[in-house]
């Protein structure tokens, strides 16, 4: 199976690229110079040279606060790519999988009695920045394309490469003695490498029914191609718990006098150009059923990969 990779410098693409190799798959991953994707003319040329039997795109324009003020580039990568990639897919009636985010939701989702609760692959959407709407507009117009696909929803990416809070947090540790992090935000800090190895299953699962077994798996409000799933790490908790936790996992790889007091603060405490969801919870209960292993937790995963980080 010859698979069409973007982002190869990306964070779920770095993790991606060797995990596909390993299974045997050939793959082509272009890099930005080869495949722009905010030319619609070098996405079509990318893919009718290349001609794949699956296109994977965790490709994305992520610089969340930069989006508020380049909205134009945001949409270019985010929402007019990935539509394109879905027309091309559906010119060679092959699958399209698309990486999506918890910032199409609002945070607003709460329980009968007030409480955070997941949010659903079937919620509506209402995202609150630029970035979240651009994401949203490429998930509509793979769904609206015809084409096979599995649109992957994830939560507050991290890894040992590029940019991320993680890595934002050990390099703060190295210059702060003290660090002000959100405590009114809750989400699940996914591991990219997990994202990876998770979509490896995916794809093993419903290669078991071939290609078509993409469209089989469809869901029921649109039978012809459309699956939608959340992926992430299980459980769920606050940046300021989160930089904890790093820095806790990172006791043994800082010298002491680098370990900083991290206080709580709240949202708005910590004004940014663009808003974010107080609650970025997904519900993993479908994506279970797509798995051949269990969801580690966000702990778990964040052990594994200050296991293999070096500082």
């Amino acid at each position: 199976m010859r698979i069409l990779l973007t982002g190869i410098t990306g964070q779920v693409g770095h993790h991606l690229c060797p995990e596909l190799r390993a299974r045997g798959w050939d793959v082509v991953a272009p890099t930005r110079e080869t495949l722009d994707l905010a030319n619609p003319d070098s996405i079509v040329r990318t893919v009718r040279c290349v001609q794949p039997h699956l296109i994977i795109n965790p490709a994305a324009y992520t610089a969340v606060d930069k989006a508020e003020s380049e909205p134009g580039p945001a949409m270019s990568i985010n929402g007019i790519a990935p539509g394109i990639l879905a027309q091309e897919a559906k010119r060679l009636q092959i699958p399209l999988i698309h990486y999506s985010t918890d910032y199409v939701f609002d945070g607003a989702k709460r329980g009968a009695g007030g409480e955070l609760i997941p949010y659903l692959e079937g919620d509506e959407t209402s995202p609150i920045n630029t970035y979240g709407r651009t994401k949203l507009a490429g998930e509509e117009a793979i769904y609206s394309s015809g084409c096979q696909h599995v649109v992957l929803r994830t939560s507050w990416v991290y890894s040992g490469f590029g940019k991320n809070f993680l890595l934002s947090v050990l390099r703060l540790a190295q210059d702060r003695p003290v660090l002000k992090m959100v405590d009114d935000q809750w989400g699940a800090p996914t591991w990219a490498g997990w994202i990876a190895e998770g979509t490896v299953q995916l794809i093993e699962r419903l290669s078991l029914a071939g290609v078509s077994g993409f469209a089989a798996s469809s869901s029921s409000t649109n039978p012809a191609s459309r699956l939608t799933l959340n992926l992430a790490n299980s459980g769920y908790t606050t940046w300021y718990q989160f930089a904890n936790a790093i820095l806790a996992a990172a006791a043994d790889k800082l010298p002491n006098s680098k370990m900083p007091l991290v206080l709580p603060i709240s949202t708005a405490e910590y004004p940014t150009s663009a808003a974010r969801p107080i609650n970025s919870r997904l519900g993993l209960e479908l994506i279970r059923n797509f798995l051949t292993s269990p969801i580690p937790s966000w702990e778990a995963s964040l052990r594994q990969c200050m296991g293999k980080l070096q500082l």
